[in-house]
């Protein structure tokens, strides 16, 4: 019987109630089809691993469960798998329900397939690396941060979304004294390390 981990026992107790047995479900379906299964916690939901490999994974939102193979695209039913991702996250479309699931045949099926693709040795392509992007800093902007050396530094930390998220919160100022005073506040925000929406950070 593959170990348990406590915090997947505390997710799906947290889940909705429509979600309980769902989760419930595909957990065991994992555990009995690959009994060397490692459950684990990534991205904050449930992952299974298969000898130190991603295997699957499940979700529950609000409304809806989620199910997915990491080598989805690998796989004999990927089209099938992979069309229901326009829908939902995962690979089983949006799942509110047990009778919104295969069959659990289908299900063992899919997961041996899962791990024999470990087996094998087969990895998932590398992601292309993404184009460099270059954020123009307008003047007022860079002079600002050239003159508070503490400013300037949290800000050259910042990675590409954070630095445009306060550039593009300054340019749409309409007017001038809006501006000034976005740029006082994002000096004192950028300075203490902040990034533009920090407070909605958890």
């Amino acid at each position: 019987m593959p170990k348990a981990d406590p915090r997947i026992d505390a997710y799906i107790i947290k889940s909705a109630d429509f979600a309980l047995p769902i989760l419930q479900h595909l957990r065991a379906l994992v555990q009995a089809a690959c009994p060397d299964v490692q459950e684990t916690m990534k991205w904050s939901f449930p992952h299974f691993l298969y000898k130190g490999e991603i295997l699957c994974s499940m979700a529950s939102f609000k409304q809806h469960c989620a199910f997915g193979f990491w080598k989805a695209s690998l796989m004999k039913d990927a089209k099938l798998l992979l069309d229901n991702r326009k829908e939902a996250m995962g690979s089983m479309g949006k799942i509110t329900s047990l009778k919104d699931l295969p069959a659990d045949k289908k299900i063992g099926a899919w997961i041996m397939e899962a791990m024999k693709l470990t087996d094998a040795g087969v990895k998932l392509a590398k992601a292309k690396p993404a184009p460099t992007r270059e954020l123009v800093i307008p003047l007022y902007f860079s002079t600002a941060l050239a003159g508070n050396k503490k400013a300037k530094a949290a800000f050259e930390k910042f990675n590409y979304t954070h630095k445009k998220e306060y550039t593009e919160w300054l340019a749409e100022a309409k007017t001038i004294p809006t501006r000034e005073k976005r740029l006082a506040t994002a000096m004192e925000q950028i300075a203490e390390g902040r990034t533009r929406h920090w407070k909605y950070v958890k």
